[in-house]
């Protein structure tokens, strides 16, 4: 499956690659110092029950980010 979709559209356990990154100022920088930038493998390990929250797997850290954020950021599933 080659088609984008935002971060926040994988499934617990399922594994993308950033394709495309829109967010914007002081949240971008953060989450690229944390090694989410464009080419990145990231793994959806578990969202929260109230669906606000995902814990993602970047560059061996776990990252929890929130879906508006999360939906800004485009990968493809691997």
């Amino acid at each position: 499956m080659n088609d984008n979709i935002p971060m926040c559209a994988l499934k617990e356990e399922q594994w993308g690659e950033v394709t495309h990154i829109s967010l914007i100022g002081d949240m971008r920088s953060r989450l690229a110092d944390l090694g989410l930038l464009k080419g990145s493998r990231i793994k959806c390990l578990q969202k929260s029950s109230g669906g606000d929250m995902t814990a993602y797997l970047i560059c061996g850290a776990v990252i929890a980010v929130r879906k508006c954020d999360a939906s800004l950021v485009s990968c493809r599933i691997v």
